[in-house]
């Protein structure tokens, strides 16, 4: 398992583009106050169209032609806002930035009360860029990436699903229960600890696969090096569902397989040069408390 971090950062940061979490009106005047705080900086912002319709604003660009127009990306929201605009945004190897609006915030670190110090940071380029491991899959035909997690589970509540893995072409267990987690570093907070996984450092390179209520004690969750190909067959004629980051969905029937493997990129990530880890865990779990 390795640890990818990353030195390199942006030079002369000109613009940013901005995504406020969907259904969310009244945002407009945090929107409003965060493009002031970034224009003093001279930095200009460009706001996504979809959240510019929501807050009735004109002039709101695609998110693609954001990721060719700006410098990074930043997401205004929670996690689940930071985990769209980074899948959204992965193919064009482009930064985001998240502001917390929430209360958990393992991924979006940087409070509106925070910001001002951050913008003022960011100009003296005292700021870091973490490389996060993303996974891709298959299914069906079907190709997706995740940040967080692939859930494989049952599709009815009153059966329980098996699920034949193998790694690298090797059979090596058989699950069954009500589904399979598997899950990178950074989703290792999410579902997967939910779960009774382990936490595992957000910049390791490793896979993390749970199973979700076994029916077998013996069965416990595994970390292994992402470099492996990891493979699961359904075996029950009920099927399953894949569920990649709680956003997308795929239906799987008995006999198919899913197959999970690390992208051949990382996703980039903006943090506050002041943010720990370990003290992220800290106040979000309550450690010591």
């Amino acid at each position: 398992m390795r640890i990818e971090t990353n030195n390199e950062l942006l030079n002369n940061i000109k613009s940013a583009g901005i995504i406020l979490k969907p259904s969310s009106p009244e945002l407009k005047e945090i929107y409003l106050k965060i493009k002031t705080l970034f224009e003093q900086a001279k930095i200009e912002v460009y706001l996504e169209d979809n959240s510019a319709n929501m807050i009735c604003l004109k002039g709101g660009h695609s998110l693609d032609e954001l990721c060719h127009k700006v410098d990074f990306l930043i997401s205004v929201g929670g996690d689940g806002t930071l985990l769209s605009v980074v899948r959204k945004s992965f193919k064009y190897d482009i930064p985001v930035l998240g502001i917390n609006l929430g209360t958990l915030g393992f991924l979006t670190d940087i409070s509106m009360e925070q910001l001002p110090k951050f913008i003022e940071d960011l100009k003296k380029n005292i700021y870091k860029i973490d490389n996060r491991m993303m996974v891709e899959g298959s299914v069906n035909l079907n190709k997706f990436v995740a940040f967080n997690d692939i859930v494989i589970s049952r599709k009815s509540i009153s059966s329980m699903i098996r699920i034949k893995g193998k790694i690298n072409g090797k059979a090596f267990n058989t699950y069954y229960g009500d589904g399979v987690i598997i899950s990178t570093p950074t989703g290792s907070t999410a579902y997967n600890l939910s779960a009774g996984g382990p936490l595992v450092y957000p910049l390791t390179e490793a896979f993390i696969v749970t199973p979700v209520a076994p029916h077998s004690l013996t069965q416990r969750p595994l970390v292994m090096p992402a470099d492996f190909e990891i493979e699961f067959k359904i075996v029950d004629n009920q099927g399953a569902v894949v569920i990649v980051d709680g956003q997308d969905i795929y239906e799987v029937e008995q006999n198919q397989s899913i197959k999970i493997r690390i992208a051949n990129k990382k996703a980039k990530m903006m943090h506050r040069i002041q943010r720990d880890y370990f003290e992220v865990l800290n106040e979000k779990l309550r450690w010591g408390n």
